[in-house]
């Protein structure tokens, strides 16, 4: 692999790192209710096993990225990146930021 691509892939498994710290070990801190957008530590609470099943998800993404680096295999590195990007185009598309975002955009045609 390239000096770019490690760079590149090193960064989005950080962040996938950062997210299972966030989702797995202090999901109800206000530091991760900010990053989440929870309002309420009950809500909080209510949703902890939920949110500790999606770090470990995240936690796979991230092994998947790492292997990729140790093996130096871009076919590998590419399969996790594409699992990272459908996992974010799903998520923007399920989200209340982007109805606003698209009712705002039909209002102006």
């Amino acid at each position: 692999m390239k000096t770019i691509q490690i760079i590149l892939i090193s960064l989005v498994t950080f962040i996938h790192v950062y997210i299972v710290y966030l989702e797995m070990v202090i999901w109800t801190s206000n530091k991760a209710m900010k990053a989440f957008g929870i309002k309420t530590k009950e809500f909080a609470e209510q949703t902890k096993v939920m949110a500790a099943n999606q770090g470990l998800y995240n936690g796979f993404i991230a092994a998947g990225l790492i292997w990729s680096l140790i093996a130096d295999k871009s076919d590998v590195a590419v399969f996790f990146l594409a699992c990272v990007a459908i996992a974010g185009i799903y998520g923007s598309f399920s989200t209340k930021k982007f109805a606003y975002f698209t009712s705002k955009l039909s209002q102006q045609f």
